[in-house]
């Protein structure tokens, strides 16, 4: 019964996050993720390690995650992706993630989740389309602070290492179970073609203008984070 409950908490979350966006909501998700990442790096020694930041080859954002349940907990959320390539970040890919989980919680709460793709197999499973996170790629809670690399670089062996803010408080996550699958409907709002993660991700879709900031970001905060690495 509690597997039912949690099957139909999961698909009526991804049936509501299905319905398809006007571009000022989808401009509003990439503003949304560009401004987490700047609350995140704002306080390095509350952050991601710099040397972690350095070494992830793409980064995907979810601005706003629902977790909600009544004894039996699901989550789902939106999030946009960028990728390196020969040019520097690509184009913005957008994505759903999604998840049954059992637990106590009651009601329903917004949670930022923050995930570093750290080397080609997790490349591999983000352009794929759709992957499940712990099973086509490894994952591992995410280190804070501005030491916290040195001490858990067995972590950095995982595909992808992820992290949670909730009401200010900024950890590493265990999202092990959770889907990633492209958001078509939010593809198409903005780039009026249904371009795959892949192609988009490659580099091989240019950078529209409405995702222009959220690039920038992501390259500005990269950026400073390899050349304060390179400087100590």
């Amino acid at each position: 019964m509690k597997k039912l409950l949690s099957l139909l908490l999961t698909l009526s979350l991804c049936g509501f996050a299905a319905a398809a966006e006007s571009k000022s909501d989808v401009q509003k998700r990439l503003d949304n993720a560009a401004t987490v990442l700047q609350e995140i790096t704002a306080a390095p020694d509350k952050g991601i390690p710099e040397d972690v930041l350095n070494g992830a080859k793409c980064v995907a954002i979810v601005p706003h995650m629902v977790k909600a349940g009544f004894g039996i907990g699901g989550q789902h959320g939106k999030g946009v992706a960028t990728c390196k390539n020969t040019q520097g970040w690509s184009a913005p890919s957008f994505f759903t993630i999604s998840g049954g989980s059992f637990g106590l919680q009651i009601g329903a709460e917004g949670v930022d989740l923050v995930m570093l793709v750290m080397n080609e197999k997790g490349m591999q499973a983000l352009l794929s389309d759709k992957f499940q996170i712990g099973g086509d790629a490894s994952a591992a809670a995410g280190p804070v602070g501005r030491d916290a690399g040195a001490s858990t670089n067995w972590k950095l062996q995982s595909e992808l290492l992820t992290w949670s803010r909730s009401k200010g408080l900024f950890a590493g996550v265990d999202l092990n179970g959770v889907s990633v699958t492209q958001n078509t409907a939010d593809t198409m709002t903005l780039y009026g073609a249904p371009h795959s993660f892949r192609s988009i991700l490659d580099g091989n879709v240019p950078v529209p203008a409405a995702a222009e900031p959220f690039v920038r970001t992501v390259a500005k905060y990269f950026h400073e984070a390899k050349e304060n690495t390179e400087s100590h």
